[in-house]
């Protein structure tokens, strides 16, 4: 399955669009190189997604042949960091 498909069927992105523009920007990583849109994902490939003030790496659980109800969307992957970026919260 195509990267940016995998991304929206995860619901890590909302719109296959936006996963598109994402890898071209260099937002998302795939094995620690940049992912390109139409990159192959399998089982065990970890993706880093930068949103900006986050940073969320996740590794490839399944990769379904087709669409995936939304309650089943978190079980596509297993979140391996979720790194806040910016300056540090002060009590």
């Amino acid at each position: 399955m195509r990267l940016d498909v995998y991304l929206k069927v995860s619901r890590l992105v909302k719109r296959r669009t936006v996963a598109k523009e994402a890898c071209a920007n260099g937002k998302i990583t795939l094995n620690g190189k940049p992912g390109k849109a139409g990159a192959d994902v399998a089982p065990g490939d970890v993706v880093s997604l930068d949103y900006g003030s986050r940073v969320l790496t996740v590794e490839v659980v399944e990769v379904p042949a087709g669409p995936v109800p939304r309650s089943a969307a978190t079980g596509l992957y297993r979140v391996v960091e979720d790194a806040r970026k910016g300056p540090p919260d002060y009590v």
